[in-house]
C-alpha cells in the first residue's frame, strides 16, 4: 500500500511482523492485508468488487493505489486467462526479502510470487506475472498518477486506512483516479468512509456500499457515471 504522507519516498517501509507472516506498517500501525485472510479479502473486495474475472479480456487494464506486498496482483494473475495489464502506484516499495516473507503465507501462489519478486528485484519497471504485464510506479501517488498517461478499466483502491493515511484518499487524488478511468470503468475498495465515498462521487463515480469482508459491515464499489 502507498504512503503519500511524505512526497520523498523512503527506500524501504518500516515493518513489524505478526504471527502468520503478516507485515504491519509501523508508520500507520496498519497491516498490509487482512488478519482474517488476505487472499480471501482480495478476492472479495477487489476482484468481486470490480466484477472480475468476468470482465477480463485481452488488453484490459487494472490500476491500483498501493502495491504493498503485491497480493492483489498475484490474486488477479491467478484469476485471469486473458493477457491484461496492471499498473500500481507505490511510495514505499518493500524489499525482495520482505516480499518473500509475506508471500510465504500464500503457498498456492508461489510460482506467480516468484515471478513477481524477480521482476521487482530486477528493477526493469515492467515485468510479467502469469498473463499480466505489470508495472509498479514508485513515488507519491498524488504526483505520479497526475503524470501518468494511462487509463484503467478497473481500480483497486488499497491505500492504508483513511483514518491513518488521509492524503491517500483526498478529493484531489480521487479526481485523478476518475480522470484516469476508461468509460464505464469501475473501482472497488475495502473502506466505506463517508468522506471517501463523497470524494469519489464528486469525482464522477456512481458509488454504492456492499457487504464488507470478514464481518466488516461495508465496503465501497462504483463505476464512472
Amino acid at each position: 500500500m502507498s504512503d503519500a504522507e511524505n512526497p520523498t519516498p523512503d527506500p524501504v517501509p518500516a515493518l513489524t511482523w505478526r504471527e502468520g507472516g503478516i507485515p504491519v506498517s509501523t508508520r500507520f500501525d496498519d497491516p498490509y492485508f487482512s488478519l482474517n485472510g488476505g487472499l480471501d479479502e482480495t478476492r472479495h473486495v477487489f476482484l468481486a468488487g470490480n466484477d472480475l474475472p468476468a470482465r477480463l479480456r485481452p488488453g484490459f487494464h487494472v490500476a491500483e493505489l498501493g502495491f504493498g506486498t503485491g497480493l492483489n496482483l498475484l490474486a488477479l494473475a491467478a484469476a485471469t486467462e486473458a493477457p491484461i495489464r496492471f499498473t500500481s502506484f507505490e511510495a514505499f516499495p518493500m524489499t525482495g526479502a520482505d516480499l518473500a516473507r509475506a508471500h510465504a503465507a500464500f503457498p498456492g501462489l508461489a510460482q506467480l510470487a516468484e515471478a513477481l519478486r524477480a521482476g521487482i528485484t530486477a528493477g526493469r519497471g515492467r515485468f510479467q506475472v502469469g498473463q499480466i504485464e505489470a508495472e509498479v510506479i514508485h513515488g507519491d501517488a498524488r504526483e505520479t498518477l497526475r503524470a501518468w498517461d494511462g487509463r484503467a478499466d478497473a481500480w483497486f483502491l488499497d491505500g492504508f486506512s483513511p483514518a491513518r493515511n488521509p492524503e491517500m484518499w483526498g478529493a484531489p487524488l480521487m479526481a485523478e483516479v476518475a480522470r484516469h478511468t476508461a468509460p464505464k470503468g469501475t473501482f472497488a475498495t475495502y473502506t466505506a468512509a463517508g468522506h471517501v465515498r463523497r470524494a469519489l462521487t464528486e469525482a464522477g463515480f456512481a458509488v454504492e456500499r456492499r457487504q464488507g469482508f470478514a464481518g466488516k459491515r461495508h465496503m465501497s464499489v462504483g463505476w464512472l457515471a
